[in-house]
């Protein structure tokens, strides 16, 4: 995969970038990542990206101008088909399927606004909006990386356990169940005893039972759209009683 970012401020991702599951794909040659600064494409002799809205209003807008060139120049290296995605808090919310969609991409571009906003031509030049959620951060790059890593652990062979992507909390629609490592007992704290007896028909209901129970306390609006099986059905009508019970004691 190719991801090229547009950013004012690209030394903001040397770090996160270079590091970790991303910089040991990078490494692998299983992902390429260029940041571009798009002030270098202002076509006036002060380098400026921004100007004063027409009609009047608060802020900057970012020009469309430096923005489209940066898009051109990156469309005459590669003729590889890509997915522009705008960083804007207006966006459609970003989510786990979206970056299973992404990670399907052979190219993906990412354009960082800063500022008060964009000039409505930008709109034209990408196929997505996306926002990392519900707040309006200084700028776009912080949720591109969000987004990039969310994305780039699901390419194959970047992840050391590919099933560790496919069990992750949000892939499967249900949050995951506990999970234990040794010593089996610390400080009084033990790990549940279906997990040491070897039984995995046991420990596999077991998980999928506190995976239901995690969901329906944390997050019970997954479990609206979710399908559930009556093997589901039935467990949640023992996890509501169990939590009353323990709601009582």
């Amino acid at each position: 995969m190719r991801i090229d970012v547009l950013t004012l401020f690209p030394r903001m991702f040397e770090g996160p970038m270079g590091e970790s599951i991303i910089g040991k794909a990078r490494e692998k040659n299983l992902l390429e990542i260029n940041f571009s600064n798009f002030r270098e494409y202002s076509d006036n002799k002060h380098k400026t990206v921004d100007d004063y809205p027409y009609g009047g209003g608060a802020g900057m807008l970012l020009k469309v101008q430096p923005i489209y060139d940066n898009l051109k120049a990156i469309e005459e290296e590669t003729q590889t088909k890509k997915r522009i995605i705008l960083m804007d808090p207006a966006g459609k919310p970003f989510n786990q399927k979206m970056a299973e969609e992404f990670s399907q991409e052979e190219h993906l571009i990412f354009i960082c606004g800063h500022y008060e906003g964009y000039d409505e031509r930008i709109r034209t030049l990408v196929t997505d909006e996306v926002s990392l959620g519900d707040y309006v951060l200084t700028g776009g790059e912080l949720g591109a990386m969000v987004m990039i890593d969310a994305t780039v652990r699901l390419l194959p062979e970047v992840l050391g356990n590919q099933t560790s992507a496919q069990t992750d909390s949000h892939s499967s629609g249900l949050l995951e169940h506990p999970q234990y490592t040794r010593p089996a007992e610390f400080a009084g704290m033990k790990v549940p005893e279906v997990l040491t007896n070897g039984n995995h028909r046991l420990i596999e209901q077991w998980q999928l039972k506190e995976s239901l129970r995690r969901t329906y306390l944390r997050r019970p609006d997954l479990l609206e759209k979710y399908p559930l099986t009556d093997e589901m059905k039935k467990m949640l009508s023992e996890i509501e009683r169990e939590e009353k019970n323990q709601e009582k004691s």
